[in-house]
């Protein structure tokens, strides 16, 4: 699959077949969220990979109980969490280089990013949960201290297909040499 069909074929899934995923897939994704560009190379994010029922329903029981992604996170074969160490990523010699600070949540992003474009393309789904408790999921995962939990997605063959969203128009979000210039 080219990578634009993957990026405009990718789908938010919250519905799984209960069929297994074997090793070879989860470690194809695994290696593609690891080659994700990060600041200065520090690869601060940190993956844990989920497949016991028990601590899937903890997990999802960190979820809101209008999240669309609780089921999902219950019921697909493996949900594949994403933690960061803290305080590297952004960071010379302790110091934030940025005013933005611990610069995790986008090295985490790019990675998640090329997890689910490479899930995809090998015909399985996610969907990138982001809405949850974070220091519960930590706490039920052991995450040490100077570590925090991300995100996380439920990852495995879709039960079912959607249809694209609707996109802005180039036009709407691209400017000129300066912000509102068409």
């Amino acid at each position: 699959m080219e990578v634009l069909e993957a990026i405009r074929g990718r789908r938010s899934i919250r519905r799984y077949k209960a069929d297994p995923v074997g090793d070879k897939a989860l470690e194809v994704v695994l290696e593609a969220a690891r080659w994700a560009p990060s600041w200065a190379n520090t690869q601060c994010w940190r993956f844990i990979v989920v497949r016991d029922d028990s601590t899937k329903n903890k997990l999802a029981d960190t979820l809101n109980e209008t999240n669309p992604a609780r089921d999902a996170i219950r019921t697909a074969p493996v949900v594949i969490v994403v933690g960061a160490e803290l305080g590297r990523a952004g960071f010379k010699e302790g110091k934030a280089t940025t005013d933005k600070g611990d610069w995790f949540m986008f090295d985490v992003a790019l990675a998640m990013q090329n997890l689910v474009l490479v899930a995809h393309s090998l015909g399985l789904g996610t969907v990138y949960v982001g809405r949850f408790d974070a220091k519960g999921v930590a706490r039920i995962l052991r995450v040490p201290l100077g570590g925090c939990v991300v995100a996380m997605t439920p990852f495995g063959y879709p039960d079912e297909a959607k249809e694209p969203r609707p996109r802005k128009e180039l036009s709407e979000i691209v400017f000129t040499e300066k912000w509102g210039a068409p």
